[in-house]
């Protein structure tokens, strides 16, 4: 119990802090596309389409389960998400392709994609990745995850 008032202590004087740094858009980095498909649909349609190209999820996170669980944790008055999950996978062909050719291509493994509805905005669902630096063998993988995303949006 007393480990639990550390963290949540721990954890709200961590917020705190991070509140007094500008809050930043996602960059151009950030590849997106809307669907006005249900919300799990589009989350169902984003694992189908990285489990049916043959490749394993590492995790599936639920993040904004984790939001709202924590909301009262760090004070926080403003809902953001109706639902959010991401995935996380690899491809052994593909990221050894990419790191073959720069070896310090692994921080870009594992390749996550997300999916998110705004509280604000019901109905329309974002999928989305973090794109990687173009150029040789990291277009694979921009290729490989833009193929995906595009098929969630379309959702069932």
């Amino acid at each position: 119990m007393q480990f639990n008032r550390i963290l949540s202590l721990g954890t709200a004087v961590a917020i705190a802090a991070m509140s007094s740094i500008p809050a930043m858009a996602a960059g151009d980095d950030v590849v997106t596309r809307e669907s006005s498909s249900a919300f799990a649909d589009v989350a169902q349609a984003a694992q189908d389409a990285i489990i049916n190209r043959g490749y394993t999820i590492d995790y599936h996170g639920f993040i904004g389960d984790m939001l709202k669980r924590t909301a009262g944790d760090v004070g926080a008055s403003k809902e953001l998400y109706k639902d959010a999950e991401f995935f996380t996978f690899c491809s052994a062909v593909v990221s050894r392709s990419v790191m073959e050719t720069d070896i310090g291509d692994i921080a870009y493994c594992p390749y996550v994609v997300f999916v998110y509805e705004e509280a604000a905005m019901p109905g329309k669902v974002t999928v989305g990745f973090r794109s990687l630096p173009e150029g040789g063998a990291r277009d694979q993988v921009n290729d490989l995850l833009t193929e995906i995303v595009d098929e969630a949006a379309k959702g069932f």
